[in-house]
């Protein structure tokens, strides 16, 4: 859906201004321009889109409706800010349908398309040198889209590209958070590659590259909880004293 165009892909006819409104907030929800906390000022937002401010108000309560905006007494409709949990429940999700995925199109693939692959793998090898985490994860996006894009399963397909809209809600990159996944990352991502070929060759099985798939995912969100859990401050001495004596 694009708001340039005003027009759904697939559709019949231009998209009604709620749509429109709806497309114009997720898009810059999704590609990080308002970020969790922005304010959504309706009569801002209806003077941005030459509309009143009630299809902005349906686009919100739609957003709402996702969990991706909320409303807060006296502050109003902001989006969601992020909850610990968030980041690790679509991690843990993404692997799965995204392992799932894989494995479904691995013996798809064409010899283009596993070039294509190790040449982005390629570029992301590059970048380890003179580290930009930013570029780094486009990169990354590109790579799992090689792979996963030819699924035959539309429903499979479609839980994959909510998840990847959901990280990036979630987290413009986990590996400016955890540097050092990087090096690891694309190392697990030649050994997919192989199995991929091994697979296509009859020496692996779909599983093979679907638990490969699904703990290449995993083992990132594990780095960044581990980095998370390493630099929470544990309570003092002195503060429980303090929380007792208040008691």
């Amino acid at each position: 859906m694009t708001v340039a165009s005003g027009v759904a892909p697939g559709s019949t006819g231009p998209l009604s201004k709620s749509q429109r409104a709806y497309a114009y907030l997720r898009e810059r929800i999704e590609d990080g321009r308002f970020v969790p906390g922005f304010r959504l000022v309706l009569a801002q937002l209806a003077v941005e889109l030459d509309m009143s401010v009630v299809p902005v108000r349906e686009a919100i309560r739609r957003l709402e409706a996702e969990g991706l905006v909320t409303f807060e007494r006296n502050v109003g409709a902001q989006v969601a800010l992020l909850q610990e949990t968030e980041y690790q429940h679509t991690m843990e999700t993404l692997a799965l349908v995204e392992g799932f995925a894989t494995a479904l199109s691995a013996p798809l693939l064409s010899g283009a398309q596993l070039d294509a692959a190790r040449e982005v793998n390629a570029r992301m090898r590059d970048c380890l040198a003179d580290f930009d985490p930013h570029r780094f994860t486009e990169l990354n996006r590109e790579f799992h889209a090689v792979l996963f894009e030819p699924c035959p399963n539309p429903h499979v397909l479609d839980l994959v590209h909510r998840g990847w809209r959901r990280m990036r809600v979630l987290r413009d990159s986990s590996f400016a958070f955890v540097p050092g996944r990087a090096k690891e990352s694309v190392a697990e991502h030649d050994r997919i590659l192989d199995l991929v070929t091994r697979l296509q060759a009859g020496d692996a099985t779909a599983t093979d590259v679907e638990l490969a798939a699904r703990r290449h995912r995993t083992a990132t969100l594990d780095a960044v909880l581990a980095r998370q859990a390493s630099h929470r401050t544990p309570p003092t001495s002195t503060s429980s004293t303090s929380t007792d004596e208040e008691r």
